[in-house]
């Protein structure tokens, strides 16, 4: 791993790969608060790399110092799922495995709960990382595959991997964005046609509202792509045409990136935008079908919850929309617009202190994060002669 300034999630990164791992090896590119100390508490191997602004630069610094047959690459604001670990050892045991890919949990985020990520990999003398900032080995492994065509990839079937990185408070600043960028278009002037330099800055464009270079991009790398790059391609076309309110195209990409070749839980996000989508434009058969579809993929997934009761509150089937709406809420105590759903659900029904008390609790959420929508429900709410 490389980390600088990672003190507050370290140890739960450490923590998970104790009795696991044999030796951990951390490279710090100039750590200022306690990283250092917990890492040597953990009987870490440090090393340390002046930042050059080059992730796959420090990472094969780092890959360097390694001497175990196997290679398991963490963040700080990781940590391994302790269920995958005798399903990971069970394919270590395979001779001809290269690399093991693993489905990695993005805890909190809004869109793709789950991705895959080539972190786990035999130690070979020609694996390096490549590109500086979403550095990855899979070029190196292609090249090696061309030479040595006995090895195999395989993909864990299991969530391997949480990242709590998407977590409140942990989100990308305008400024990290903006160098991420930087990075990023360096790259991309030498190479072009790399469709997933043209994925990853596609989707940066479009998420920074920059619509036209955004969209060219990703329908750039669509000539060259192959699954699972394809998928994201076409998933992220379909979220600019959708913000572009061109919902014909933005459907055709999201059934086009569902229809690839890549494991099921991986299409989620673009199984629950489809959903939106087709709610939308009032189809709600079939925005209910796709959405249970997405509960089917990942029951604990708590947006697909909250939209089926949505969904079912739309078609007049409270008590089941309520039933929804309270799942969501397990999955995620701080939902707050579950809450206020399920208030609204609840005063439909004619149950008032139930639904003032999902009120109290939406007000009382917002308040934290969007005040100026808590004061228009307190408003909205006092306007009817509720208590709040």
């Amino acid at each position: 791993m490389i980390v600088r300034n990672e003190a507050a999630n370290l140890p739960r990164c450490l923590e998970s790969v104790q009795g696991v791992v044999d030796e951990i090896v951390l490279l710090d590119t100039g750590s200022t608060d306690s990283t250092l100390a917990i890492a040597e508490a953990f009987g870490a191997k440090i090393a340390h790399f002046p930042w050059n602004q080059d992730f796959a630069e420090a990472r094969n610094v780092a890959l360097e110092q390694v001497t175990g047959d196997w290679v398991l690459v963490l963040d700080a604001d990781e940590a391994l799922a302790a269920g995958v670990i005798p399903i990971v050892q069970q394919a270590m045991q395979q001779d001809n495995v290269l690399v093991i890919n693993l489905i990695r949990q993005e805890i909190g985020a809004a869109q793709s709960p789950y991705s895959l990520v080539s972190r786990l990999f035999r130690r070979h003398s020609q694996i390096r990382f490549s590109r500086p900032y979403h550095a990855l080995i899979d070029d190196s492994v292609a090249e090696i595959l061309q030479q040595e065509p006995h090895w195999q990839i395989v993909n864990c079937p299991e969530v391997a991997i949480l990242h709590y990185g998407y977590e409140p408070g942990t989100i990308a600043s305008r400024d990290k964005l903006q160098r991420a960028k930087a990075a990023m278009e360096q790259f991309w002037t030498a190479h072009p046609d790399d469709p997933y330099v043209c994925s990853k800055l596609g989707a940066l464009y479009v998420q920074m509202d920059d619509w036209q270079r955004g969209i060219e991009l990703l329908e750039r790398g669509l000539a060259t792509a192959e699954a699972p790059v394809l998928y994201e391609l076409h998933y992220h076309l379909g979220i600019a045409y959708s913000r572009l309110s061109e919902f014909e195209r933005a459907e055709q990409h999201y059934r086009a990136a569902i229809a690839q070749p890549i494991l099921e839980c991986l299409k989620l996000g673009a199984y629950n935008n489809l959903g939106n989508l087709l709610k939308t434009r009032g189809d709600l058969n079939a925005a209910l079908a796709t959405y249970q579809t997405c509960i089917r993929l990942d029951a604990a997934f708590a947006q697909g919850h909250y939209n089926l009761g949505l969904t079912l509150k739309s078609m007049g089937q409270l008590e089941a929309a309520i039933t929804h709406y309270q799942t969501a809420i397990q999955l995620n105590p701080r939902y707050a617009e579950a809450y206020q759903n399920l208030g609204v659900a609840w005063l439909k029904l004619g149950r008032v202190p139930e639904s003032l008390d999902a009120f109290r609790q939406a007000i009382a959420l917002h308040q934290e994060d969007q005040p100026a929508e808590a004061e228009r429900l307190r408003q909205g709410l006092q306007s009817m002669g509720l208590p709040v």
